[in-house]
């Protein structure tokens, strides 16, 4: 997620399934307008404290994280109260009436957590997120990221990525290197969007003398 601090004018981001708990990298987002950030680590709602400024912020997918607690109602009024422009959340309509009852039930937060984490997204997890995180199996991980890239790349008008190519990773790679992958490659695809045809053909031309390069010292380790 530390790559999200050199793009600024990101406006959708999906970091689901990912291992994250740290948010502050988000806060200079200025153009976020979509986060998703389903079954992750973050274990407390004082992350939102760096998406409180976020202006153009107006969905948000949060659930299934250890700040979600045990009390539904006390959750979504804390996350409305303290970002009152959003539209959904959790892919529910957010309503007046809600906007309304977080000004009673939900908590103002202040403050960003006390406790940080380390760079990167493969921090120390609290004893919660240590918990929720064994809940993810490796295949269920590659299965969601392999189905996002794919929507991703179906809006860019791309061809799917076969999944004996998208899991070809080394044996030896951590879980941490796989996480960080799969986001670099999401924000590529999704920074795309932003290139005309030049652009795209200065990609295609880079990508191919990269993909020969990479190729070529194979067959040279063989």
């Amino acid at each position: 997620i530390s790559i999200c601090r050199d793009l600024p004018n990101i406006e959708v981001i999906t970091f689901s399934v990912n291992g994250i708990s740290d948010l502050e990298p988000l806060n200079q987002c200025q153009n976020l307008s979509e986060l998703y950030l389903r079954k992750n680590n973050i274990a407390s709602l004082n992350e939102l404290f760096y998406l409180k400024n976020l202006p153009r912020l107006r969905v948000l997918w949060l659930s299934e994280n250890p700040c979600c607690g045990s009390d539904p109602h006390r959750y979504r009024m804390t996350v409305l109260r303290n970002l009152p422009s959003l539209q959904k959340l959790d892919n529910q309509a957010v309503t007046e009436e809600e906007l309304s009852q977080a000004l009673v039930d939900g908590e103002e937060i202040t403050a960003p957590p006390a406790r940080r984490s380390m760079e990167n997204g493969c921090s120390e997890s609290t004893e919660s997120s240590a918990a929720e995180s064994t809940t993810e199996t490796a295949s269920e991980l590659l299965n969601f990221s392999l189905e996002e890239t794919n929507k991703i790349r179906e809006e860019l008008g791309m061809k799917p990525v076969p999944r004996d190519k998208f899991s070809s990773f080394s044996p030896r790679e951590t879980d941490c290197n796989r996480k960080k992958r799969n986001n670099v490659l999401n924000a590529i695809l999704l920074l795309m969007k932003e290139l005309d045809a030049e652009g795209l053909e200065i990609i295609q031309q880079t990508v191919g003398r990269r993909l020969q390069a990479l190729r070529k010292k194979e067959l040279q380790e063989e």
